[in-house]
């Protein structure tokens, strides 16, 4: 098997095994995977990927793997990728289903099952928190602290749609960087001017 291939069905065999409570918390294991461990994306690449994918539809875990393997190797990678993701643990569940129907009831899962919420928590915090920490180095403190509370408003308080409002910040952001470039050269030659 092709290094890239066996790096890329560990990786995800790993993320879907590992990963535990849904999409959204499998996305540090599949960011430690891609980013930190094999180095496929750097850090804002997969930032970016993950806003676009929680703006379509469907399970966002897969979602990012068949990315992954399709810039790796293409339609073959993202098919490779998706199958070492999902299949592992499709597997389980159908030869484990039995097993927890009887154990559902057992207190030692259910303390087992509350252990590891915390360490999801924990995980999606920091996540978070990286990605907070390059949004205030990139826009500034106040721009972020606007956007933050902006955010919070949209999905807390009115209620919008998770996809809308990043299709709503992709947009900003696209324009907020036409802007940036436009009055940085016109400062720039308003200093030429009066040098």
């Amino acid at each position: 098997m092709n290094a890239c291939y066996k790096e890329l069905v560990i990786g995800m065999m790993r993320t879907g095994v590992l990963g535990f409570g849904g999409g959204p918390s499998v996305i540090p294991l599949i960011r430690y995977e891609a980013v930190t461990r094999y180095q496929w994306v750097n850090d804002d690449e997969f930032g970016e990927t993950l806003a676009i994918a929680n703006a379509l539809p469907g399970p966002i875990a897969t979602k990012m793997a068949a990315y992954l393997g399709y810039k790796l190797r293409g339609t073959t990678g993202a098919i490779v990728s998706v199958i070492a993701h999902i299949l592992p643990t499709s597997l389980a569940m159908v030869l484990l289903l039995a097993v927890l129907n009887f154990l559902s009831s057992s207190s030692t899962v259910a303390g087992m099952i509350h252990a590891v919420m915390p360490v999801i928590a924990v995980m999606l915090g920091l996540m978070a928190y990286e990605f907070a920490a390059k949004t205030v180095k990139g826009l500034g403190k106040l721009l972020g602290c606007i956007f933050f509370i902006l955010s919070f408003v949209l999905l807390q308080v009115i209620l919008v749609h998770p996809a809308i409002v990043i299709v709503l910040f992709l947009g900003y952001g696209a324009y907020h960087y036409k802007i940036k470039n436009y009055l940085n050269k016109k400062f720039s030659k308003n200093k030429e001017r009066s040098a």
